[in-house]
């Protein structure tokens, strides 16, 4: 068997990608799935839309390779992290929506909890902050809303996941209720220091745990799906959350070593190693992978807005048909105006964590038109990236290596990643692969099932399509990204 299956289910669609024996992609399939908005700042998806997609691309993908799931070895799985699932474990339906990672309707509840003195005992233990991002006030807020689920959560009739979970849950038929530890250190719920499910944290937000899965390594054993859903058995060896797979894919082994991923948000990690790295300024402590029981940690900075800010441009504003338009767009803006567009919909992210916050637009005149909104988009996600790595190498210090590993939709712009190298004053490298996620899940299912070297032989294999220097002199550098800082203050006190 030659091929391993990569289930990489993300926020607006599925995919499913067939990787041959040297990992490299040789089929696939993608489907979008509804976004729901049931109020300001609630995101939502039909849990059923998650599984449907992913069920239909897989088949999708198994069906263009022309040999049938014979030839597949293993599958991995690789997801949005943080969104919430609540399901009922004899029918396997779920009692409401997933709420989504971009959901803010628990921030008065994080703020109550702030406020009673918990964010230091939580910080400590989980690595990240009390935020609505995580997923245990969303967990919290099902229980207390959906009627009946706290009677039925504490009787031992209800199951927690994130789409990981609940993925293996429908693959295995109901007979694995399992995570990942790097899915499971995003819940607000996980202790990673000491590899377990936190009982205080559970009872200060009135979790049952029986609601909790089973934490593994991110490569391990996690059932083997239905044979009829795809001809045969297949073992599920490799997964984990999104971010975590793109680390592992841009095989970011060492310590030091940092990638950033341009999806609907930016996610930016460092690994630091055995060394679990409390940060001082705003940012995530959390696992990054765990292999044969070792945990390597990472410190995190997460972008609410990135690839989502052009689908704003698409579907909000109407400027532009498609995301390829922005570069060109961008390219011809006039370079007297200095736009600055701070894209906080749903909320600032690290290292701000102001969820109260909305977007704006600064230095606006009368000849600003559709290709300066084009690159201040693009430029903000380099700005956004900017505060996240001096964030980071203040919290690591020198150690931090000097060369940004990039990779998802956005890096395929040139424009966007010669102001990111810019704005950074470092270098950017775009891998040949660019699909680091589900290659990363790949690679964690092929190392489950023994076909897949170690992370060393398969560091060694990370190929480089193009570098990028920074350019611009530094006294323009920081005058704009001091413009910058400023908008975003002005966006807070608003």
């Amino acid at each position: 068997m030659k091929h391993i299956l990569a289930i990489d289910q993300g926020t607006t669609s599925s995919r499913a990608i067939l990787f041959d024996e040297k990992l490299r992609p040789v089929a696939s399939a993608q489907e979008e799935f509804a976004q729901h908005f049931p109020a300001s700042g609630w995101v939502e998806h039909d849990a059923s839309d998650l599984w449907s997609t992913v069920a239909a691309t897989a088949r999708a993908a198994i069906e263009k390779l022309g040999q049938g799931a014979d030839d597949i070895a293993a599958i991995g799985i690789t997801n949005q992290r943080e969104t919430t699932v609540l399901w009922d474990r004899a029918t396997g339906r779920a009692l409401h929506n997933a709420i989504v990672w971009q959901d803010r309707r628990t921030a008065d509840l994080c703020e109550r909890l702030k406020a009673d003195g918990h964010e230091p005992m939580i910080s400590a233990r989980t690595g990240l902050l009390l935020d609505p991002y995580f997923s245990g006030t969303k967990l919290k807020w099902l229980l207390d809303h959906v009627e009946g689920a706290r009677a039925r959560a504490e009787a031992g009739e209800l199951a927690f996941g994130t789409v990981d979970s609940w993925l293996i849950w429908n693959l295995t038929g109901g007979k694995v209720h399992a995570t990942d530890a790097t899915n499971a250190a995003r819940t607000l719920l996980y202790n990673i220091a000491e590899n377990r499910w936190d009982a205080d944290i559970c009872a200060l937000l009135d979790i049952p745990m029986a609601l909790l899965p089973e934490v593994r390594d991110s490569a391990d054993d996690f059932g083997v799906t239905r044979a009829d859903l795809f001809g045969r058995e297949i073992p599920i060896m490799g997964v984990a959350g999104d971010q975590q797979a793109a680390t592992v894919g841009q095989a970011c082994f060492r310590p030091g070593m940092m990638k950033s991923t341009y999806g609907t948000g930016c996610f930016a990690l460092l690994n630091t190693g055995d060394q679990m790295v409390p940060s001082k300024n705003r940012l995530l402590t959390t696992i990054a992978y765990r292999l044969n029981g070792q945990t390597t940690y990472a410190l995190e900075g997460s972008i609410f807005i990135a690839g989502a800010v052009v689908q704003w441009l698409r579907d909000g504003l109407k400027i532009i048909r498609h995301a390829a338009e922005t570069q060109p767009l961008a390219e011809a803006a006039d370079p007297t105006q200095e736009l600055i567009m701070v894209p906080a919909f749903t909320g600032l992210g690290a290292p701000y964590w102001r969820p109260d916050s909305r977007g704006a637009v600064f230095g606006l005149t009368r000849n600003s038109g559709p290709a300066e909104f084009a690159r201040a988009a693009l430029e903000s996600v380099g700005f956004q990236t900017r505060d996240l790595l001096e964030a980071m190498r203040a919290d690591w210090g020198a150690a931090a290596e000097g060369v940004l590993r990039v990779d998802g939709g956005m890096v395929a712009s040139d424009w966007t990643m010669q102001f990111l190298s810019d704005i950074l004053g470092a270098p950017v490298d775009r891998p040949v692969v660019t699909e680091t996620t589900a290659l990363g899940a790949a690679y964690l299912a092929g190392l489950g099932a023994g076909i897949c070297p170690p992370p060393e032989e398969f560091a060694r294999e990370w190929a480089l399509e193009h570098r990028f220097e920074p350019a611009m002199d530094k006294a323009t550098r920081d005058a704009r990204y001091a413009r910058w800082k400023r908008a975003v203050a002005a966006t807070m006190a608003a």
